[in-house]
């Protein structure tokens, strides 16, 4: 499974580009907004920046929410780094531009996604990626990674090579429970990525080996 973060932060990227497990990164208008990144410019030079730190993709959302202006958004940030993956609405002009991407070789991450027939229609446009959001789903009281395995059981029925990248992940259980339903990514905070390394068996194990080499010293 790979792991993508999902930030604009550049330091907790760099953070987890250094641990040497990140495969990607995600943003979206809401997280640049975060990290105070406002205005086109701006905000196209804080990608190349997330570039210039991750080996993988980088999912950068369009604005627009009719099909000339998502393409005319997505070829623009398409052309920003060929790290760039051009992240698009699930609304009907959203699969259109899907289609129209794929056609001339641009990727795409088909957001907000939230249930298994839409996931299909993604596939259908050709969508390198889907993103269903879990933890969203999780807050209405719906079970989000049911979907995840609705969507996996969909995609390995008919053989689509879209990927499917579990969104909208809050903490480890997630990463796990996702890695054991067949996700392709995980995207979530760096903490659900470093809480991965945690166990309480692990520190007091640690520490008795520490104290013994110390006495044996």
């Amino acid at each position: 499974m790979k792991f993508f973060i999902d930030t604009a932060n550049l330091d907790q990227i760099r953070e987890a580009q250094e641990l040497g497990v990140l495969d990607g990164v995600t943003t979206n208008p809401s997280l640049m907004a975060k990290e105070g990144i406002t205005g086109k410019d701006n905000i196209f030079k804080h990608y190349k920046k997330i570039c210039d730190i991750v080996d993988g993709d980088v999912s950068a959302e369009v604005i627009a929410t009719d099909f000339d202006g998502i393409v005319r958004e997505g070829e623009e940030l398409a052309e920003l780094h060929e790290q760039i993956i051009v992240k698009v609405p699930m609304i009907k002009d959203g699969v259109k531009a899907i289609k129209y991407f794929s056609d001339k070789g641009i990727k795409t991450n088909c957001t907000l996604v939230f249930s298994p027939g839409q996931a299909l229609l993604a596939a259908k446009a050709g969508a390198t990626y889907v993103s269903p959001f879990i933890g969203r789903l999780d807050d209405i009281s719906t079970d989000g990674l049911n979907l995840i395995s609705e969507i996996r059981m969909i995609y390995d029925n008919y053989g689509f090579e879209t990927e499917i990248l579990a969104a909208s992940v809050r903490h480890t259980m997630h990463v796990i429970d996702c890695a054991k339903i067949g996700a392709d990514v995980m995207t979530g905070p760096l903490s659900s990525i470093v809480g991965l390394l945690n166990h309480p068996l692990t520190d007091i194990g640690l520490e008795k080996f520490l104290a013994d080499h110390k006495k044996g010293n």
